[in-house]
């Protein structure tokens, strides 16, 4: 099987704090032909200064695609919140000459042009669109086999539906495709699937941001899940890391493994679970019985 390169647009807190995605997906796509390539210089994507100061945001997002354009390589980015920002410029560039040309004259200090030419793929599209079932099931040598699991896409991976984005808005149904085709028996639909995680409200309402957060899992555990499988790292962050605070703000015995579709991924693949973080997990992930491949 051909590689393709794809760079890694690993945003801030991948790198700095969700680790277990980085890995995991650093251990399982090459598997499936996927190449990584680490590029030089990237920032973060902007999207936190948004509300502040747009320009900036625009400058930031089109810095790091012009560093992906300037290498000919399409842009590979986990984080749903960095994916919305770089597609986000893409289209306001696009249709902002004007706006365009001040960003372009702002990069030339750094030798830097920005086009818009970058292809843009996050997890559930890369897997789902890209690579394909059919190439991801010949490579399953450890299938999920039993596994009850539930898919919280968050918010950024599906809206706003206008502006595209790696799956349906209303009915996304990739990640429990690629479930399917892994061996588990994903809960296709639950009333709460689309539900935010709460980690937007967090900086200025955390006790709404957890109640969120605990609803949710609380639900999900109510339906006798194995699991949740996510694919953002901010709603992994409350998910995972912020379980037990969630709890008991909404009075509840949470005790829900999360996991990333990546490090499922890389147990299916074969990969050694030791190289797929899951010691970085904080929810109780040996709940689903992992085991690494003979």
């Amino acid at each position: 099987m051909s590689s393709q390169r794809y760079a890694l647009f690993p945003g801030c807190l991948m790198p700095t704090e969700q680790y277990a995605y980085e890995l995991s997906l650093r251990a399982s796509l090459p598997l499936l032909g996927i190449d990584l390539v680490d590029l030089p210089g990237l920032s973060c994507c902007g999207e936190p200064m948004k509300s502040v100061n747009q320009t900036l945001t625009l400058y930031l997002s089109a810095r790091n695609l012009a560093l992906a354009e300037q290498q000919g390589l399409p842009f590979y980015v986990p984080c749903p919140q960095c994916h919305l920002s770089l597609h986000e410029t893409n289209l306001i560039l696009q249709k902002n000459p004007a706006m365009l040309e001040r960003i372009n004259e702002m990069l030339k200090a750094e030798g830097l042009h920005y086009t818009g030419t970058t292809r843009l793929v996050h997890t559930i599209d890369l897997l789902y669109d890209t690579i394909g079932l059919d190439i991801i099931k010949k490579h399953v040598t450890n299938p999920l086999t039993g596994m009850k699991l539930v898919v919280h896409y968050g918010c950024h991976a599906i809206r706003p539906k206008e502006l595209g984005r790696p799956d349906d808005s209303e009915n996304p149904q990739k990640v429990e495709a690629i479930l399917k085709t892994l061996g588990a028996e994903p809960i296709t639909h639950y009333p709460q699937k689309l539900d935010c995680c709460g980690a937007p409200l967090l900086p200025n309402k955390p006790e709404t941001a957890l109640a969120k957060t605990g609803q949710k899992l609380q639900a999900i555990q109510e339906l006798g899940a194995s699991g949740v499988v996510d694919v953002c790292p901010w709603c992994h962050k409350m998910l995972d890391s912020r379980q037990t605070k969630a709890g008991e703000t909404v009075a509840a015995k949470l005790d829900l493994p999360i996991v990333y579709l990546t490090q499922l991924l890389g147990v299916a693949l074969g990969v050694d679970k030791e190289k797929l973080g899951f010691t970085l997990n904080l929810s109780p992930v040996h709940k689903l019985g992992l085991r690494s491949q003979p």
